[in-house]
C-alpha cells in the first residue's frame, strides 16, 4: 500500500531546514512579535509607572524602575530567539511547542494592563487580578521550557531567565496587592 502523497511530502518537508532568506524573516518574525508585546506593556505602563506606582507601597526587594526596561528586553530578545529555534526545526513536535510559547505571549501581553492600567480603575482587584495572571504565565513558560527542551535544549535554556524573572516579579505583585 503506497502511503498518501501529501502525507509523505508534509513528512519529507517537516525535517528538511528552511533556506538562509526563510531564517532570517522567521527570527524578524519572532523578534517582531517580542517587540510588539513590549511596546504594548510599554503603552499600558507608561503613564501609570510615573502615576500610581511612583507612590504605591513596594516590597522592600523592588530594584528600581530602570532595572525593568533593560531586563524585559533582554528577556524578550532571548524569548523571541528560543521560539525561532524551535521553529526552525520543523519537528512533529514543534507545533505544539509554538502552541504553548503563544499562550505564554499572550498572558504576558495581558500582564502589563491588568496590574497598571486596570489598577486606577479597580484599584487592589486589578493587582490580585494581576497575580493570577502572572501565575497563569509562570505555569504557561514552564510547560513552554518542557515542550522547548526536548526540540531545542538551547531554547529551553534560554526562557529559565524569564521564568526565573517572572518568579522574582510575581513576588512583586503579591505585595503590591497585599499592602496597596
Amino acid at each position: 500500500m503506497r502511503p498518501d502523497r501529501d502525507q509523505s511530502s508534509t513528512s519529507a518537508e517537516r525535517g528538511r531546514p528552511y533556506g538562509a532568506g526563510i531564517q532570517i524573516a522567521g527570527l524578524a518574525a519572532f523578534l517582531m512579535a517580542s517587540l510588539l508585546v513590549a511596546a504594548l506593556g510599554g503603552l499600558a505602563s507608561a503613564s501609570n509607572v510615573n502615576g500610581w506606582y511612583a507612590t504605591a507601597d513596594k516590597a522592600p526587594w523592588s530594584p528600581p524602575n530602570g532595572v525593568f526596561g533593560p531586563v524585559w528586553g533582554i528577556l524578550y530578545t532571548a524569548m523571541a530567539v528560543a521560539g525561532w529555534l524551535v521553529w526552525r526545526k520543523r519537528t512533529e513536535r514543534t507545533r505544539s511547542a509554538l502552541a504553548a510559547y503563544g499562550i505564554q505571549l499572550l498572558l504576558n501581553l495581558a500582564w502589563t494592563p491588568a496590574f497598571f492600567a486596570l489598577y486606577p480603575v479597580f484599584g487592589t482587584v486589578a493587582l490580585w487580578f494581576g497575580l493570577g495572571i502572572i501565575l497563569a504565565l509562570i505555569a504557561a513558560v514552564g510547560v513552554t521550557v518542557l515542550y522547548f527542551g526536548p526540540i531545542s535544549r538551547t531554547a529551553g535554556l534560554l526562557l529559565l531567565p524569564y521564568i526565573s524573572w517572572l518568579v522574582f516579579a510575581a513576588s512583586l505583585n503579591w505585595w503590591a496587592a497585599a499592602y496597596n
